[in-house]
Parts: structure tokens; sequence; C-alpha cells
């Protein structure tokens, strides 16, 4: 069985929602397989189907200087940042494809392996976290563990959407504006600032991108084909930026 993987660089959110709803609905078609989408955002916000508006503490007023948008979505959880140096990936798999099929929480559990593994190529040693989704650095001594990848995930008709967000050269500073996933007692982190730089140099997000394609194929026991071109797998071009909804 095989995965295909684009790379579709940087992207602007609307674009890549729409881009997602159109792959979805080829892969609840069956006229497509299963894909994972990996990319990176300009700066934005999104909330959860759980999500608390006043988990957001930047003003609206703030946000618009900076050209942040807000955007509601379908995924589990509450607030996230996306921007810059995260590394973004919007699984497109049909659970029922797999041998047990997958529910949804197992499905998490593996998306967080992935990133379990490939954070660990890098020599950042990180954990699960009961009750709390995403991938957590190890605590030590008076050092708290922190979160490194969020995730929040759709399921419609067996096909999931959205996904993860890997925090690699990401400006930590930008989270200031939320109160991440509504969690209040820890911070988060990013692979350029947990990496033994006297060790290794701290990786790219094409480093990141690679070792999380390796391991998605381990640990969901399917073939990661790399793709050119989006239109290469669709054989259309990118959706027009206009499906979001802008709170």
């Amino acid at each position: 069985m095989v995965v295909s993987l684009v790379n579709l660089g940087r992207l602007d959110y609307t674009k890549a929602l729409a881009l997602q709803e159109q792959v979805c609905a080829l892969r609840k078609q069956e006229r497509i397989g299963d894909v994972l989408l990996l990319l990176e955002h300009p700066p934005v916000l999104t909330l959860g189907r759980n999500a608390d508006r006043q988990h957001v503490v930047a003003s609206d007023e703030l946000l618009a200087r900076r050209g942040i948008s807000l955007f509601e979505t379908n995924r589990g959880g509450d607030v996230t940042y996306h921007g810059p140096g995260q590394l973004v990936g919007y699984p497109i798999l049909d659970l029922r494809g797999f041998a047990p099929p997958l529910g949804p929480v197992n499905y998490l559990r593996k998306l967080e392996e992935v990133l379990i593994r490939a954070c660990a190529d890098y020599g950042v040693l990180t954990e699960r976290i009961p009750g709390r989704a995403g991938v957590w650095t190890m605590p030590g001594g008076s050092v708290a563990e922190k979160k490194i990848a969020a995730l929040g995930v759709h399921v419609s008709r067996g096909v999931t959407s959205h996904g993860f967000a890997l925090n690699v050269t990401t400006d930590l500073h930008d989270f200031d504006l939320i109160v991440p996933c509504g969690i209040r007692d820890r911070g988060v982190t990013s692979m350029e600032a947990e990496v033994d730089t006297q060790m290794r140099p701290a990786p790219t997000l094409d480093q990141m991108a690679n070792s999380v394609a390796r391991h998605f194929g381990r640990v969901f026991g399917r073939q990661v084909v790399w793709i050119e071109a989006i239109e290469d797998l669709i054989a259309a071009p990118l959706p027009d930026c206009n499906t979001a909804v802008t709170v």
C-alpha cells in the first residue's frame, strides 16, 4: 500500500484548507489513494471544535496589525498557532483501509509515534502525556515538559483531515498570542531550542520533512512515494482561497 506525499512549501491557510477538502472528496470517492500533505503556513491562528475563544489572548487589533487571521475549523482540539518554521502535516487517509481498521484514538497515537521517532533522529527525546494530545519533551529536575508538536484531526466517513504541527525553527514568541491548546501550565518549544547544538546543528524544515516521511511509512506500514507537484496527484490546479471562515 502506498501513501503519496506532496511537499507544498509555504502555503496560505485558506488555500491549504480548500486543497484538503478537494483531496478528501477524491479520497472518499476512491479516485485517489492515501495522501500526506506537508507544508508551512504564514502566521495564522485556528480554533478547533472545542476551542474557547478566550484562549486567544491577543486583541483583534493586534492580530490585524500583524496580519494574522483567525479561522474556525472542524478539527478536534482548542486554539493553535501556525507560522514560519513549523512543519505542518495533513494526512488524508482512509482508516478503513488498514488491517485492522484504525479508530480515531489509535490513529492519533500513531501520529504521535511518528513525531516521537522523528524528534529522536536529532537527539530530542519526547513522550506522550495521558489526556493531552500531542508530543512533549521529557521533563527533568525542575524543568517541566513542553509541547513540541500539536495534533488536531477530523474524521469523516473514515477519511482523515487536518493533522499535526511540529515546531522546528518556529518563533516561540508568537505563541504568546494564545493559550496553546488551552493549556496554561505548560510551555511550548521547538527542535531548534531543544537540539544540543554542540553535538549537531538544529534540523531544517526539509530535514524534518524527510524524517517525518520515513517514520510515517514505518509506523503506518505504508510505502511513502514523493510526488513532485499536487497537480500530478489530482490533475487540477490549486483551488481558490475562498473556503475558510474568518472569525
